[in-house]
């Protein structure tokens, strides 16, 4: 199952290419699975995924074995806890800007005192198929916990949030560093530095670096600076791509 293998490789920087799942629907699970990515992430915080149209799409993502991250709207202990539960890899909480928040997400996506609350009856815990020592094991091997570094103060702490026990990986959210810093242009010089001085905090610490990027060719470049796990646009981006060249195309024959 690809998805017991994902957090070691996010880990130890394989290089990874997944996408925001925007479209709320399980079909396009069932389509991504297929197409070489390592993993998808559902984008709760900015698509209109309600909890039934998510429990299906990950119900899916865990009978083809094919991994799904959850990008929640806020990474409260319930958030994380309801999209675990329902099947989910891992968890991306959107604005980490300080210790305390990573280690409080931290805590609250692992078992223990003050922790995620158990349930061996979930869908990720095999309906009761599995003994608790099977179950706090999966957890240990399995679930991804990352942090959105969103804020010029998450890039200022970032040596500290990087050290947070239970955080596997930050991932740097150029769009919304570009406007906290009043800019226009997530490529702008104090948005790259910012990527650098945030992955090479992720190298130092042993948790991996990541990043949106619109597609390959930037994914590329962006390699330079440590960055190894990359979320390449959204189903909506790759069907608006699509079409618009398929459009052109015929637009372009000659009668």
């Amino acid at each position: 199952m690809r998805y017991a293998t994902l957090k070691t490789r996010m880990r130890r920087g394989d290089i990874l290419a997944g996408t925001f799942l925007k479209t709320a629907a399980h079909d396009m699970v069932e389509v991504l699975a297929t197409s070489g990515l390592d993993f998808i992430c559902l984008d709760a915080e900015h698509a209109p995924f309600d909890r039934a149209r998510m429990d299906a799409c990950l119900a899916v993502g865990r009978a083809m074995g094919f991994p799904i991250l959850v990008r929640v709207p806020d990474g409260t202990a319930s958030e994380l806890l309801r999209v675990l539960d329902s099947g989910a890899v891992g968890v991306v909480v959107p604005h980490v800007a300080t210790p305390k928040k990573a280690a409080d997400i931290a805590k609250w996506s692992r078992f223990g005192h003050g922790g995620r609350g158990y349930a061996g009856s979930s869908r990720w815990a095999g309906f009761a198929t599995r003994t608790m020592p099977e179950v706090l094991a999966q957890s240990t091997e399995e679930t991804i916990v990352i942090g959105q570094i969103e804020e010029p103060e998450g890039v200022a702490a970032i040596n500290q949030i990087a050290a947070t026990d239970g955080l596997d990986g930050v991932f740097v959210g150029p769009a919304d560093l570009a406007v906290c810093m009043g800019l226009t242009d997530m490529n702008a010089a104090p948005v790259l530095d910012a990527m650098r001085t945030v992955a090479a905090a992720a190298k130092h610490h042993g948790i991996a670096a990541m990043t949106f990027t619109p597609n390959a060719t930037s994914a590329n470049a962006l390699m330079e600076y440590g960055i190894s796990t990359f979320f390449i646009g959204s189903d909506h981006a790759f069907a608006l791509a699509t079409a618009k060249q398929i459009a052109a195309d015929v637009h372009a024959i000659k009668s």
